[in-house]
């Protein structure tokens, strides 16, 4: 049978936020209390979540040539499994050598069951239609802190840190993995013209213009990744040095992902409108101008809330540009093997960015961190204005019948 859209995304969205609160964001409830446990600093507990981006990283494009091969279903069930052995892994570290076992283990599982195979199972399904059900399946994803750490809170106060993390693996086997599982068990019943379709390249590009956007747009996603994921960490304390109080700072910086989330169902309702290309240009755009603002107008309530309008509607646009960019340039076929690709810069990107931004803060101060978040953003949208010229050539090119000859 076939699986309709509304059920498609539900049950990726239950696991994606399963996958990501479990995981990435688990740290900020247990972080502290697993480096007491373990005899650890604190900045050593927390440095788990770069070990897992930085494994995610390097298995990108190996996951990508998996998903090719096997199906995106059967990549997402191994990675239920993997991140089910990380955490109890980790449930059961004594020591920082098996603590860091278990982060090298979650990687892994990350790189098999979040964000890449999940969009690449709603490519198998959808085409190229495929944007608004990743615009809907990104919402729900960036609610996985707001479900999670209440839960793990919970489950913490009842059972401690290792017995919820226990619960958690349980979960990924009892929840996640049966759902992933269920995705290969449905037919794609997707007719033979579509299946065509989605192998047909949506420009006409030659093998240096296709080569040239792949490398622009790893470009400008793992800039926006720097900035996003580097000012994020560090955006209440940017904001107190900014002018705020401590509880407008926490005010603010909880208005950023209501922005964020807004952000995306705008877009979505837009989407019929818009292209990949314009949402990462107005991505780029209200980064760029919302460090800018803090730059040459700060310590008003009203500058602060503006930057952060800016600044979290940028970094939700932004993200669901990265997701859908290379639907623009490349074929659906073959969109899971370049969005593997795209995976490694970004999530090196991911694992570099916070400790960047704290030393660069901490060190030369908040003007030389806002400039360079400013240097990041302006690069990106720059890179994205190549990527749009790319684009029109292509298709004009397209209209005189240019052979194609895509970057594999």
């Amino acid at each position: 049978m076939n699986m309709p859209r509304t059920t498609l995304v539900a049950a990726l969205a239950v696991s994606q936020i399963l996958g990501w609160g479990t995981t990435y964001e688990m740290p900020a409830v247990f972080g502290r209390a697993m480096a007491a446990d373990l005899g650890l600093a604190n900045e050593m507990a927390f440095a788990g979540l770069t070990v897992m981006m930085l494994m995610m990283a390097f298995l990108g494009p190996f996951t990508g040539r998996q998903i090719a091969r096997h199906g995106a279903s059967r990549v997402l069930a191994i990675g239920s499994v993997l991140m089910a052995a990380g955490l109890i892994t980790l449930a059961l570290s004594t020591s920082l050598a098996t603590y860091a076992l278990a982060w090298l283990i979650l990687g892994a599982g990350g790189s098999f069951a979040l964000t890449v195979p999940a969009f690449a199972a709603v490519v198998e399904r959808e085409g190229r239609e495929a944007r608004r059900a990743i615009g809907i399946l990104m919402i729900f994803t960036g609610l996985s802190s707001a479900v999670c750490w209440p839960l793990l809170t919970l489950a913490g106060d009842a059972l401690g840190w290792r017995g919820a993390l226990f619960a958690a693996a349980g979960a990924q086997l009892v929840i996640a993995l049966p759902v992933h599982l269920a995705l290969g068990r449905i037919a794609i019943t997707r007719s033979a013209e579509d299946r065509a379709a989605d192998a047909i390249e949506p420009l006409a590009l030659s093998r240096g213009m296709a080569t040239a956007a792949f490398l622009l747009i790893a470009l400008s996603s793992s800039l926006s990744s720097l900035m996003t994921f580097g000012l994020s960490p560090q955006l209440l304390h940017i904001l107190e040095l900014s002018g705020a109080t401590p509880a407008l700072a926490l005010q603010l910086g909880s208005l950023r992902a209501v922005f964020g989330i807004s952000a995306r169902a705008v877009d979505l309702v837009l989407g019929k409108y818009t292209s990949p290309i314009t949402t990462g240009l107005a991505g780029a755009a209200m980064l760029t101008g919302s460090t800018l603002l803090l730059i040459f107008w700060s310590g008003t309530p009203s500058s602060l809330l503006i930057f952060t309008a800016l600044y979290g509607f940028g970094s939700g646009v932004s993200a669901l540009a990265r997701a859908t960019m290379p639907l623009a340039f490349f074929s659906a076929s073959r969109f899971a093997r370049q969005s593997a690709r795209l995976s490694l810069p970004q999530n090196l990107a991911n694992a570099t960015a916070p400790v960047l931004m704290t030393a660069v803060i901490d060190r030369a101060g908040i003007s030389t961190g806002l400039v360079l978040a400013t240097l990041l953003a302006a690069t990106g949208f720059a890179a994205i204005v190549a990527l749009a010229l790319i684009a029109r050539r292509g298709r004009v090119e397209g209209d005189g019948l240019t052979i194609i000859s895509p970057l594999s």
